[in-house]
C-alpha cells in the first residue's frame, strides 16, 4: 500500500510550508461573497480577516517562531466564498483543517511549521493554530519543537501495522458480537454511510474519503453502546490514516474504491450473521485501511 507524500516544501530551513498546490479542506475564511468582490479574502496568500472581525491582520509571529520566506499557502477560490467563521469555533476549524491537511499529505512528514505563518494563511491570529497544533501533538501528530513550531510525525509501515493490529484487537471482537445480536433493520439503517464512502472514494480525494471512512466505523461500533471504545477505535483509525514518510507517489481511486467496497460486503456479512466472514473481512479491511 502506498501512501501520499508531497513533493518538496519551499521556505527557511527552520521553519517551511508545503509549495502552492490544491488544499482539500481549508478552514473557510472570514469573509462573505460580496467580501470577495471588494477585494477581501482574495489575495494571493489566502484570506485576510475583515476588519469589522476583530482578528489581528496579519498575526504577529510568537517569540522564537519564525516567519519569514515562507510561501504562501493558497486556497481555492471555492473556498473563498464560503460563510464567515464564527469566532468562537475558529479553533475547532483549525483543528478539522490541519486533520485533513495531514491525512492529505499537505503537511509533510519531518517538516517543521510555525503557527504565526499557518495563522497568517489561514487569516486567523497564530493563538488558535497554536492551540489547534498542541491538541495535535497530544495525539502524536506533530511534536513540538522550542523556539521553531511544530514539526510532523515520520511514520514508517512498521507503525502501521502495529495500529492495524491493535485496531482489529479492538473492533474484531466487537463487531463478532454485533454479528450475533444486532437485528437486520439495524444494519439496513447503516447503508447509506457505507454508499457516501463509495462515493467519496470516487473523487479520489484521500481526505475526503478519510472522514466517511471513520464515520461508517464510528457508526458500526457505535452500536456497542460503548463510547469508550469508540473513541479509542476513532483515534486509533484517524492515526492509520496519516501518510508515511518515504511514500513514492499518492494513492490513486482504485485504492480507495476497493476499500470503500469493503464497507457494503462487511454490512452483508454482519446482516447475515456470518461471523466466519466478519473476521476476515475485519482483519483484512483494517490492514490494508487507507
Amino acid at each position: 500500500m502506498q501512501h501520499a507524500v508531497p513533493q518538496g516544501a519551499h521556505g527557511s530551513p527552520e521553519t517551511r510550508v508545503p509549495a502552492a498546490r490544491p488544499a482539500a479542506v481549508r478552514v473557510p475564511p472570514q469573509a462573505t461573497a460580496a467580501d470577495v468582490d471588494r477585494g477581501w479574502g482574495s489575495g494571493a496568500g489566502g484570506p485576510t480577516v475583515r476588519p469589522d472581525a476583530g482578528a489581528r491582520t496579519p498575526p504577529v509571529a510568537a517569540r522564537g517562531e519564525h516567519t519569514h520566506s515562507e510561501a504562501p499557502i493558497p486556497l481555492p477560490r471555492a473556498e473563498r466564498t464560503r460563510p464567515v467563521v464564527q469566532r468562537s469555533s475558529v479553533r475547532g476549524q483549525i483543528l478539522d483543517a490541519l486533520r485533513t491537511a495531514l491525512v492529505g499529505g499537505e503537511l509533510a512528514p519531518g517538516e517543521v511549521y510555525s503557527a504565526p505563518a499557518l495563522g497568517d494563511r489561514f487569516g486567523v491570529s497564530a493563538t488558535p493554530v497554536r492551540e489547534a497544533m498542541q491538541q495535535l501533538a497530544l495525539e502524536g501528530a506533530v511534536e513540538v519543537v522550542p523556539n521553531r513550531g511544530f514539526r510532523v510525525v515520520e511514520r514508517g509501515a512498521r507503525e502501521l501495522a502495529e495500529l492495524a493490529e491493535i485496531r482489529a484487537l479492538i473492533e474484531l471482537p466487537v463487531m463478532l458480537r454485533l454479528a450475533r445480536t444486532v437485528p437486520t433493520e439495524r444494519w439496513t439503517e447503516l447503508r447509506p454511510l457505507a454508499e457516501a464512502t463509495s462515493r467519496a472514494a470516487s473523487t479520489g480525494c484521500r481526505a475526503t474519503y478519510a472522514e466517511t471512512d471513520r464515520a461508517f466505523h464510528r457508526a458500526v461500533l457505535s452500536l456497542s453502546g460503548n463510547t469508550q471504545l469508540v473513541q479509542i477505535a476513532e483515534d486509533l483509525h484517524r492515526r492509520a490514516q496519516w501518510p508515511l514518510v518515504g511514500a513514492k507517489s499518492p494513492l490513486g481511486r482504485a485504492p480507495l474504491m476497493a476499500d470503500a467496497a469493503d464497507h457494503a460486503t462487511l454490512l452483508d456479512a454482519l446482516t447475515a450473521g456470518d461471523v466466519a466472514m466478519v473476521q476476515s473481512l475485519v482483519r483484512n479491511h483494517v490492514a490494508g485501511a487507507h
